[in-house]
């Protein structure tokens, strides 16, 4: 190819992959600093040396320096001087990679004010005790509020403090049906009276109830379904009143009964024919529907999805009864477990359903042989949302090289992208790959090192961005290339 005919369409993207590029030269990649139209991630690479490190502070260009400050492998000094920043975002950022902070940094942050440092910090699990615990004073709500979301193993003291703060966001967050992190955390018993009184936190603190006689009535009656529906889930509900929250009008507190391990296996399999059926009959709510209203009607209708993504811990636990169970949920808990036989995991890496054969394969790579990886991975069907599913992301079952080169002439897109992961992958096999129809396919192959210059540089022009950007960031690329792209740029 003519190198001068070179033109990528996407040059801001094919100069994002040369900024990552690991043979990019030293003088090059100081160059991509001036690059307007992006650059930041040149800022997040693990060799810049001290030199350059100080370049881009002196340059105090906003989204370098964000990029820089989120950079884990940022010298203590570097770190210590953008602490200092006037930007907060940029001091918010470094506080980020807290894991390796020195202490007199976060000694200086923990009284920033700018709110966003704060919060950053109160959300560090690696923050020093005795620092973190004085946002749970701090001025501004949502700093307390990501104090109790996110420090779920704090001090009883600071937990007592952020339980019963003036603020409804942050007393709700501190007793919470969701927290960033697990544990969960207990209240102290004294509190609970006082938090199941409170609108606010009384669906976080039904499940450490004592359910005497006055507890339960007024629980069962609450009109929240969450309160109901964690009422649904306490571990020593009567079964008098589990029955009776098994026909609540509420679908979502059904999937708390039909998901309790004491639930008859005959009320179970009521209630998941009851949730099909009336999530299937409920009408759409009027356009003038309260919130209320809104609320019931979407947890109704994400019913069915809810009891197929429940994860049971005490299936996984004991999943040998549950291989054969009639609902997705428990075969996905039971594929879950790693103390299964043999024979247990074959059949369910061959479930009709796809959850199932996948969350088994990522449990037990080593149990699946060749014939049955290949046929996972022919029977997959990619979401066809904006989210990427995580086994679109992982590269869970491996395959030989045989496998891998067979693959690159395979009628589904898929398999041919794998082909790229075999490092010896015969160069006329890389050509074809890199001229398919199919850009997760050119992506593939952008950076194998069999592939041809002439194909390498007509991804560079390709018309996917991805496959562009995978392009530049090809360790292959000849230097006189990334001199070319950097001069089109005028850097």
């Amino acid at each position: 190819m003519d190198a001068d005919a070179l033109f990528p369409v996407h040059l801001d993207r094919v100069l994002d992959g040369l900024a990552t590029n690991s043979a990019l030269p030293a003088p090059m990649l100081r160059r991509l600093f001036a690059w307007e139209r992006g650059g930041a991630k040149v800022a997040t690479r693990p060799d810049l040396t001290a030199d350059m490190i100080a370049e881009i502070i002196a340059m105090g260009d906003h989204w370098l320096l964000h990029s820089l400050a989120l950079n884990d492998r940022l010298p203590d000094r570097f770190r210590i001087h953008l602490a200092a920043h006037p930007d907060g975002a940029v001091r918010a950022a470094v506080v980020a990679r807290a894991a390796t902070a020195p202490r007199e940094m976060l000694d200086r942050l923990v009284d920033d004010p700018d709110p966003r440092v704060r919060e950053r910090l109160a959300q560090s699990e690696h923050m020093p005790s005795r620092l973190r615990a004085r946002l749970a004073t701090d001025s501004d709500p949502a700093v307390r509020v990501a104090l109790a979301k996110h420090w779920t193993q704090a001090p009883e003291a600071v937990r007592r403090i952020l339980l019963t703060d003036p603020e409804a966001e942050v007393r709700g967050a501190a007793c919470s049906t969701y927290y960033a992190r697990l544990p969960h955390p207990v209240p102290p018993p004294d509190l609970l009276p006082a938090l199941l009184a409170d609108p606010v936190t009384r669906a976080g603190a039904v499940i450490h109830a004592v359910l005497d006689a006055d507890t339960l009535r007024r629980l069962t009656e609450d009109p929240s379904s969450e309160v109901r529906a964690e009422l649904a889930r306490h571990p020593d509900l009567p079964p008098s009143v589990r029955d009776v929250l098994a026909v609540d009008p509420v679908l979502s507190v059904q999937v708390k009964v039909f998901a309790r391990r004491d639930t008859p296996e005959h009320l179970r399999a009521q209630i998941h024919a009851s949730i099909h059926g009336l999530s299937r009959s409920t009408a759409d709510p009027e356009e003038d529907a309260d919130d209320e209203t809104l609320l019931q009607w979407f947890q109704n209708e994400f019913a069915p999805t809810e009891l197929r993504i429940l994860r049971l811990p005490w299936v996984t636990a004991d999943p040998l009864p549950h291989i054969d169970s009639p609902y997705v949920s428990f075969r996905v808990s039971a594929a879950a477990s790693r103390a299964l036989p043999a024979d247990a995991v074959a059949r369910l890496l061959d479930d009709d359903e796809e959850m199932v054969r996948l969350t088994m394969a990522h449990t037990a790579p080593h149990l699946v042989d060749p014939a049955t990886a290949e046929s996972i991975e022919r029977r997959y069907r990619p979401r066809r949302d904006k989210f990427t599913f995580w086994w679109d992301t992982k590269e869970v079952l491996a395959f030989p090289p045989t496998t891998l080169r067979r693959f690159a002439t395979d009628p589904e897109p898929r398999l041919r992208s794998f082909a790229p992961r075999d490092p010896d992958l015969p160069s006329e096999l890389a050509e074809q790959l890199a001229h398919d129809p199919e850009g997760r396919v050119r992506r593939a192959v952008a950076a194998h090192r069999n592939l041809p210059l002439p194909s390498l540089l007509r991804l560079l022009a390709d018309s996917s961005e991805r496959v562009a950007e995978a392009a530049g960031a090809s360790p292959f690329l000849p230097v006189e290339h990334m001199e070319r792209l950097l001069t089109r740029a005028g850097l």
